[in-house]
């Protein structure tokens, strides 16, 4: 495994810490999802129920190359059936990240050099290897506890309320992953916005809480043959994916829940799983009718 040149690394036992504080999110694990809303910020606005679910939900390793860790998330049902859920990239150092900007639309942006030098940039990715939205920040070890709290971004509506809220168009949001005894949680500190041409009007903050917990009373057999049958199909969707996103960034033609993609990409993994190919053609198929590449000057952005 390769890993940055000294003179690159901040801090070369920080970096191995925060190394092993990512790396401890791989695993099995019963998970549960709850949001509450909490603090109300417009007139007349009136709390939505608290939502809460859960699943059995392994994390893989994808890659490492020292500086970059690639974890990729399943869920596997009480029947043994696996979705692909969703995926984060870890960056050490990232010069540029990408940014949900507008509508459907994710433009490459420069990180601010004040906050490059010892952090790490997480990226989130959607069913489909879509975009949905990155932080940056530095991994905290005191006290024996392991803390990444990111700076504030944005991201588009959450699958859990695509279908549900029109009310809102973007999240404002602050990311904290912390590794604990028994597995590691993920806190979001949640501000629905409605972002217009002519400014922004916030409703309602709203707290996150995902708890991952160990555990060696599921079968993950399906999840593991699941991936191992489909990688490969993954691996060139992502290559897809980073290609279009490189030259600037990208805008999808879909559906504001972007399923168009998510059910085309599952289709061809499903026949990959079967047995079946799938050229790159057909995978190209899909980007091309879907996917609008931005042009450089019109999608990369200057230092905030």
């Amino acid at each position: 495994m390769p890993a940055p040149a000294s003179d690159t690394v901040a801090d070369t036992a920080a970096f191995e810490a925060d190394r092993k504080a990512i790396l401890g999110m791989l695993g099995e694990y019963r998970v549960q999802f709850d949001f509450r809303e909490t603090v109300i910020l417009a007139p007349a606005y009136e709390r939505k129920p608290d939502q809460h679910s859960g699943g059995n939900e392994v994390v893989i390793l994808v890659e490492d190359s020292g500086d970059r860790i690639v974890l990729q998330h399943l869920l596997v049902s009480r029947d043994g059936h696996v979705t692909k859920h969703w995926r984060q990239d870890w960056q050490y150092q990232a010069g540029e990240r990408f940014e949900f900007s507008d509508e459907q639309t994710w433009r490459l942006r420069a990180v601010p050099a004040e906050r490059i030098a010892g952090s790490w940039t997480q990226c989130v990715f959607e069913v489909s290897d879509a975009p949905r939205y990155c932080g940056t920040g530095r991994w905290n070890h005191r006290y024996g506890v392991s803390t990444w709290t990111s700076d504030r971004g944005w991201r588009p509506l959450p699958r859990r309320e695509y279908s549900k809220r029109e009310d809102y168009n973007a999240l404002n949001v602050e990311n904290r992953h912390t590794v604990v005894p028994g597995g590691w949680t993920h806190e979001q500190d949640n501000t629905k916005t409605v972002r217009t041409a002519d400014g922004m009007r916030t409703l309602v903050r709203e707290f996150g809480f995902n708890d991952y917990r160990r555990t060696d009373a599921v079968d993950f057999g399906p999840a593991y043959r699941y991936w191992e049958a489909t990688r490969g199909y993954w691996a060139r969707v992502r290559a897809e994916w980073n290609r279009r996103l490189a030259a600037g960034g990208v805008r999808l033609d879909t559906a504001v829940d972007g399923m168009p993609v998510i059910e085309a990409t599952f289709r061809q993994a499903d026949r990959v799983a079967r047995g079946e190919s799938v050229s790159d053609g057909e995978i190209a198929a899909i980007f091309d009718r879907y996917v609008q590449v931005l042009p450089p000057e019109d999608a990369r952005l200057g230092r905030r």
